[in-house]
């Protein structure tokens, strides 16, 4: 069953295992991975990650935007964020290490722009013999920037640039392939209109979920 924007209505479940390429549907409800599994969400800054994994994630998350907003609570409202950005990251990756040394599920907000994080999270996962899954939300850069300016957290231009850049990037590697990166156990493309139809992305088991529309 499928709405007028082409998305499948709800009550549907995937197990990602390969490649999927969602971005005109249909979509699932609920994305299923192993209970030990370690999910990467990737996209621009604006694309929704961050609202995403809080909304919809059933596991222990990893976001640097958490680390941010503890910050800004803290420091004075004056001091711009560059000024304690490395501090940010410095706590961010830490966190990630103990996070990963723990086991059991983990989300993952993965920005893109450094590399060496996104290949040391794949050799982790390997000597740990875990399933390892990128969730990739592929937004229009124009409406990416909209949601940025609307949290009021926008990037400058030349950051927001190295961004777009990583995410075309991501996007040509994956569009057409016939299966997921090295290293990686499966790899989902979706739309920015379709991460809305995502209700749950569970570990181990799916909970049952509602009928109702997006919102």
């Amino acid at each position: 069953m499928r709405d007028g924007t082409g998305f499948a209505a709800r009550g549907a479940s995937l197990r990602p295992g390969g490649l999927h390429d969602l971005r005109t549907g249909p979509m699932p409800s609920v994305l299923r991975y192993g209970a030990s599994d370690l999910l990467v969400v990737t996209g621009l800054p604006g694309a929704g990650k961050s609202t995403l994994m809080a909304r919809c994630a059933h596991a222990p998350l990893v976001d640097s935007q958490h680390v941010r907003e503890k910050y800004q609570e803290r420091l004075p409202s004056w001091l711009p964020y560059p000024a304690f950005r490395p501090l940010v990251r410095g706590t961010h990756y830490l966190g990630l290490v103990g996070a990963m040394r723990a086991g059991g599920p983990l989300v993952i907000h993965d920005c893109g722009t450094v590399p060496a994080v996104r290949s040391w999270v794949v050799r982790a996962a390997r000597r740990q013999n875990r399933g390892l899954h990128l969730l990739f939300i592929d937004a229009d850069p124009v409406d990416a920037r909209a949601g940025q300016l609307a949290r009021g957290r926008a990037l400058p231009v030349r950051q927001f640039d190295r961004h777009r850049v990583v995410a075309q990037r991501t996007r040509e590697r994956l569009s057409g392939a016939s299966g997921p990166p090295p290293g990686w156990s499966s790899a989902v493309l979706v739309s920015r209109a379709g991460a809305r139809y995502v209700e749950a992305i569970t570990f181990g088991t799916a909970p049952r979920v509602s009928a109702g529309p997006p919102k």
